[in-house]
């Protein structure tokens, strides 16, 4: 079995003693190429190189971030296929080992949260030819894994991300200090802009932020899970979290809601939609966008849909 492993050097939970255990217990099971990024996109580089290469397998050693621009660099057609992706069982499958500071998406597949013990339940798996296929959503062009966002969540993301860049640790302490100031100076509470589109039904308007999930939960807060959209899987399709109004009683129950043992955030000001095939979100003004806790941008349109049966994992 031809692999490459993409290692993100900036990956946080790891050192290079520890990658270098990484790359000799894979190359007891598999002919492994290593290859280390470079920038922004070039693990998506690389991942379309591995689909062109015919290799079987793309390990990643990283956050949710280099899982992201890996899964989109595998989901890009081949050579002739045009924007089509090809078969799963026709790309190469994918192994997440968690190197970053939260790993959502290794640890909704059932993945230990440290890399040791991932990598070993990978090793198991790729010895029994164990893996899954899942589903993936899309937001116009671009693939995500376990969520997206429209609004409060990636402005958040947004201060987190610009807050990294000047050197501070990425902790959970960080992020809700992050959302206590979105919230208190943000416009999404003050001026909710955005309208929710599904063909058939009708518009859903004046929608402050909107949570978009692939799976459960969200993200985590340490070890605790987050959860708008507690019944979201990987074989379904996409559930939706909107907030009309970001007012304090009514988004402090929310947050309490999504934090308890038995989630299921229900209220006045919430809208939620289970199992989505496509929808399209529409604002007045451009908003924050992110995917997989990737911050993109602002936009003031997206598309999303769910991709079933995308994705062959080793997990």
């Amino acid at each position: 079995m031809r692999a490459i492993l993409v290692v993100n050097p900036k990956a946080t939970t790891t050192t290079g003693r520890g990658r270098d255990v990484l790359v000799r217990a894979l190359r007891s099971e598999v002919d492994l190429t290593v290859e280390y990024t470079r920038r922004r996109g070039h693990a998506m580089a690389l991942a379309r190189a591995a689909v062109r290469e015919g290799v079987d397998l793309v390990v990643t050693l990283g956050g949710d971030g280099t899982v992201n621009e890996v899964v989109n660099g595998l989901m890009a057609g081949t050579p002739g296929d045009g924007d089509a992706p090809p078969p799963a069982d026709r790309r190469p499958a994918l192994a997440p080992v968690p190197g970053g500071s939260t790993n959502v998406f290794a640890r909704a597949l059932g993945l230990p949260s440290q890399w040791p013990d991932a990598t070993s339940v990978i090793l198991e798996a790729l010895r029994l030819g164990r893996s899954r296929t899942i589903g993936l959503g899309r937001a116009d062009d671009r693939y995500f894994t376990f969520c997206a966002g429209l609004g409060l969540d990636a402005a958040v993301i947004n201060r987190v991300e610009r807050a990294r860049r000047r050197g501070r640790v990425s902790t959970p302490t960080l992020y809700l200090r992050s959302i206590a100031e979105q919230y208190l100076f943000g416009a999404e509470r003050r001026h909710p802009t955005i309208t929710l589109e599904r063909p058939g039904e009708p518009a859903q308007a004046e929608l402050a932020t909107v949570v978009i999930q692939n799976t459960a939960p969200w993200t985590y807060v340490g070890r605790r899970e987050v959860n708008p959209n507690p019944d979201a899987s990987f074989d379904l399709g996409l559930d939706v979290l909107a907030v009309r109004r970001l007012r304090v009683p009514s988004t402090t129950r929310m947050v309490s809601q999504m934090l308890a043992r038995q989630p299921d955030p229900r209220g006045r000001q919430i809208l939620r939609l289970h199992d989505l095939d496509e929808f399209t979100l529409v604002s007045e003004r451009p908003q924050a966008f992110q995917v997989d806790g990737d911050y993109l941008g602002e936009r003031d349109k997206v598309r999303f849909t769910s991709v079933t049966a995308a994705l062959r994992v080793i997990c």
